[in-house]
């Protein structure tokens, strides 16, 4: 093993949320993940982390704390994929789920599925809005799993995610600790689109020198959502549900 993959399953290790999710195969996989990200990063603006230890822990470890919540062989959508976090990481570490990674912004939207196609991963993309594909009955309730990386605010991310999520299935929703101030924003726009928390699971990563506060809320659907949701995007910015 590399000193890059010895630290990555190291610092996996030592967090209780991330304990046992990389294996020395995997390792090698995100190592080469890490390559491609620097490289590709120096023409494509896709992070501002670039130094080994913070990729490891901020995008990497920190992007594979979701893998657990998700099922076995779920198709799962990424809402804000970003440069692949968590999308790549979850299609890396979990060969039987199929990913659909969508983030509005087209040329990080072609970095993500061209990694995908360079790794042999079950992950396809689109640079579309969230709230079109939530009204395209392609998409629309199809997933067993939604995904949400540091995007914004939860009653905000609801109507993005919850209408793209089948019943029965979860939005999860991963952001630096939640307060209870923002659950207790997004209640109405919980229950008014299908959703119900289901767990709120705060936890600390840490690499030995530096700490990071993370939750992970799962919002199960348990109803339909209504047919006029997801609204426009100005209706959602500037009348949050």
């Amino acid at each position: 093993m590399t000193e890059f993959q010895k630290e990555l399953i190291r610092v996996a290790q030592m967090n209780e949320a991330t304990k046992d999710l990389i294996s020395e195969e995997k390792a090698q996989l995100l190592e080469m993940l890490r390559d491609r990200l620097v490289e590709t990063n120096k023409t494509l603006n896709l992070t501002s982390i670039l130094d080994d230890e913070g990729i490891i822990l901020k995008h990497l470890v920190d992007s594979s704390a979701c893998v657990p919540f998700v099922p076995r062989d779920a198709k799962v959508c990424d809402i804000g994929c970003g440069g692949g976090f968590p999308s790549l990481v979850i299609s890396i570490l979990r060969d039987d789920v199929s990913v659909f990674a969508v983030d509005s912004v087209t040329k990080k939207v072609n970095y993500v599925k061209e990694t995908g196609k360079l790794f042999n991963l079950k992950l396809d993309t689109s640079s579309r809005r969230a709230e079109e594909l939530g009204k395209d009955k392609l998409y629309r309730e199809s997933f067993d799993i939604v995904t949400a990386r540091a995007v914004g605010r939860l009653n905000l991310l609801c109507e993005l995610c919850l209408p793209l999520v089948s019943v029965g299935g979860a939005f999860i929703s991963m952001k630096a600790q939640t307060t209870g101030e923002e659950l207790k924003e997004a209640e109405n726009a919980i229950a008014l689109l299908g959703g119900k928390v289901e767990r709120v699971y705060n936890y600390t990563l840490t690499n030995g020198s530096e700490s990071l506060e993370r939750a992970i809320v799962v919002i199960r659907k348990v109803n339909k959502t209504p047919l006029n949701y997801p609204r426009n995007n100005s209706q959602i910015s500037k009348k949050p549900l």
